[in-house]
């Protein structure tokens, strides 16, 4: 029995509201990663890989310090500890809380608030002061700022004139009376490296492996494939009705008659494409997911 080899890279996952979403990201990548209950060291399937689970609050720091190599953490976080790390990607998706976020002022509905300059002398509450002072900075005003550690939005007016909170659609705002002044930063899932790790090349060449895998699933979510067989002289009029990603393939069949034909296209067109493609002569029509697109 051979011993496992030593990873290459430490990996910090985000514990919290993004850990199901990366997860997802992670399988569909081609990475079998799972967490036993009360563990914060996920399993996955690469032994060049160790994981563990950080909240993504503190994710960046940890990544500067060199305590992790790699993470996921949003830009918003980042920017709050004013780490110095390398990003490496993006990784906006069209998943549950892999979107982006808004960091708004908020103020309650019959507030005098209008506008960033009438937050001067005003008390403040939030999480993330250290975007709050540069924002405020910005705008050339002066306020005072609260740490805020949760339920921020039932703080205006007693305990707030404002506060600077993050929302996807603006819901939690709305339901506790609440209006958007102003955005402070839109945040995006990123993923990040330490410094002296990315110059590193067998740890960069592992972290480009990691990311190309990432971002072919990434890219892949919507998609689904198309194999179906048309005759020959229909070809012109099936690959007309085809919105590919790229150009389909076309190869002969058997039957010199009749070719093959495979694409990638929208999962939402699919109800309105086959039919099409059958009044064109398409048959054997079949449908596939797809995990990864690398382009």
């Amino acid at each position: 029995m051979t011993s496992r080899s030593k990873p290459i890279l430490r990996l910090g996952i985000p514990k919290g509201s993004l850990q199901e979403t990366t997860f997802l990201l992670f399988r569909r990548a081609g990475f079998d990663i799972r967490v036993a209950s009360r563990s914060y060291y996920p399993e996955i399937g690469d032994p060049e890989i160790e994981c563990i689970l950080i909240r993504a609050q503190e994710m960046a720091r940890y990544v500067a310090q060199g305590v992790l190599d790699v993470g996921i953490t949003g830009i918003d976080w980042t920017l709050e500890n004013k780490a110095q790390v390398t990003e490496l990607a993006d990784l906006r998706a069209p998943w549950p809380n892999y979107g982006a976020v808004r960091w708004v002022v908020a103020v309650k509905q019959d507030s005098s608030i209008q506008s960033p300059k009438d937050l001067e002398g005003k008390r403040i509450a939030t999480e993330v002061v250290e975007l709050t002072r540069q924002y405020l900075k910005g705008h050339g005003v002066q306020a005072q700022l609260e740490f805020s550690w949760g339920a921020t939005e039932v703080k205006p007016p007693l305990l707030a004139d404002a506060i600077v909170d993050v929302t996807e659609t603006g819901s939690s705002l709305r339901a506790n009376d609440l209006r958007i002044v102003d955005t402070v930063l839109e945040s995006t899932p990123r993923l990040i490296a330490n410094r002296e790790s990315h110059q590193d090349d067998t740890k960069r060449r592992k972290m480009e492996r990691l990311l190309l895998m990432l971002r072919g699933a990434i890219q892949a979510v919507g998609q689904v494939g198309l194999m179906l067989n048309a005759p020959r002289e229909n070809l012109s009029a099936v690959l007309s009705l085809l919105p590919a990603l790229g150009k389909p393939t076309v190869s002969p069949l058997s039957d010199g008659d009749w070719v093959a034909i495979n694409t990638i296209v929208e999962e939402s067109v699919v109800t309105e494409l086959v039919p099409g493609l059958v009044e064109a002569g398409a048959r054997g029509i079949v449908e596939y997911p797809l995990n990864k697109i690398i382009e």
